[in-house]
């Protein structure tokens, strides 16, 4: 009955229309009415849940990427990516694919991926002879690497989830691969896509011209150096790295791309506060969200049900990812990853998977939920950039699905993917 009393009265406020963040925290407020706990203990969680040292990195980070995204950083990534691939047939797609992955390694945020790139992309690829729907697939699809691809925002926050137990450094470096394994696979279903179709090649740019386009870029790509390098050196921890981030694509954008107007500045920040104060809401009403769980031994008795249906840790994770697919289309990012991480966490650790291997697993299948109608809040961003109806950019999207499916079953069932490369470092 307990179990019932917090998560019907969420469910139930969320499909009246409140909020997810307020969501938690009035069903926080039931759940410790219901079990006579002092509603004091719940304020003192809410304050503690965002009283934590390593959540400075978020604000920085979003700053950061958003500096970048505004700035004049996605034309020059693009432009940069059409020197190495833009020769190719369907080298436009594939642009669209790379620019997604250097931009990503600098924003972090899938959203600010798909307005920034598919700003500039999505009518040059039309104006090439891609259709507008493809042209908007892949943009989306692409944007995905971004929850994975280090600097993410989302890892910090499943750091936190986890109890601050899976290191941020580890995370970061866990997502490289899976991040990279997605660019490629899109970019070869790109390629088939391009051949089947008859889709065009672009051209040479002029050795003089690319060598131009690369110094401009160079600027931009410092930024990754900047945050991984630092990290992974020892030199700053994942917080300085995000602060240092925060300057570094300041100056580049103020300084040397100069194409930001002074003017705007102040509105970017108030739009970056706003972004942050909503999450800081969230982390804190699912702190207290989270302990009432515990209270309730919610944790326990999911892993008991999971590992009653089987002893197959295979089994148990093919499970997981279907609940996540399908949680992920009706909920956003944030709140899943808050919410499910203390719940499914130890149902994983009791099978002996690795919890920086679970975070790898759910970042990939939360993505794909990004993506996904009905909520899907990447998907709607870039229908409303290419301005097209939702229906037919979810019919485009159907490719980039089975993509995306087959590299999280690559992700779930084969641990070296993520694990490989923390573990090389040490980490």
């Amino acid at each position: 009955m307990d179990t019932l009393v917090l998560l019907g009265t969420f469910f139930a406020l969320m499909m009246i229309g409140v909020p997810i963040a307020y969501s938690l925290g009035l069903s926080a407020l039931a759940g410790a009415l219901w079990i006579d706990l002092p509603l004091d203990a719940v304020m003192i969680q809410v304050a503690s849940g965002v009283n934590k040292f390593s959540l400075l990195a978020i604000p920085f980070f979003v700053l950061a990427g958003a500096i970048m995204a505004e700035g004049g950083m996605a034309r020059r990534l693009v432009a940069f990516a059409g020197v190495l691939v833009g020769f190719i047939r369907g080298g436009l797609s594939l642009v669209n694919i790379l620019a997604s992955t250097f931009f990503g390694a600098i924003s972090g945020s899938s959203v600010a991926d798909t307005a920034s790139i598919g700003s500039v992309l999505i009518p040059e690829m039309e104006k090439k002879g891609y259709p507008r729907p493809f042209a908007t697939a892949v943009t989306v699809s692409g944007s995905v690497q971004a929850i994975l691809i280090p600097p993410s925002h989302n890892a910090v926050l499943y750091s936190l989830a986890a109890g601050g137990t899976v290191s941020i450094a580890a995370l970061f470096m866990a997502g490289v691969l899976p991040g990279l394994l997605m660019g490629l696979t899109l970019a070869a279903l790109c390629l088939f896509t391009a051949h089947k179709r008859g889709y065009p090649k672009g051209e040479v740019i002029p050795m003089r011209q690319a060598l131009k386009i690369c110094v401009e870029a160079l600027w931009g790509l410092m930024t990754m150096v900047i945050i991984l390098g630092g990290i992974l050196s020892g030199v700053f921890t994942a917080n300085e790295s995000a602060s240092i981030a925060v300057v570094w694509a300041f100056f580049v954008t103020m300084f040397i791309y100069r194409d930001y107007k002074w003017r705007d500045l102040p509105k970017l920040v108030h739009r970056t506060v706003k972004t942050v104060t909503v999450v800081m809401i969230l982390i804190g009403f699912a702190a207290a969200f989270g302990y009432l769980m515990t209270m309730m031994m919610i944790p326990m008795k999911v892993t008991a049900f999971l590992t009653s249906m089987s002893d197959n840790k295979y089994v148990i994770l093919g499970l997981i990812n279907i609940m996540l697919l399908l949680l992920g289309c009706l909920m956003d990012m944030s709140p899943l990853i808050l919410i499910l991480t203390p719940i499914l966490l130890p149902v994983v650790k009791l099978l002996g998977v690795d919890p920086v291997h679970f975070g790898m697993i759910m970042m990939v299948n939360l993505g794909i939920g990004l993506i996904t109608p009905p909520v899907g809040t990447v998907l709607f961003t870039g229908a409303a950039v290419a301005k097209l109806p939702l229906g037919i950019v979810t019919r485009a999207m159907m490719p980039f699905f089975v993509a995306l499916f087959v590299v999280l079953l690559m992700v779930t069932y084969v641990p070296a993917i993520s694990l490989w490369l923390p573990r090389a470092m040490g980490l």
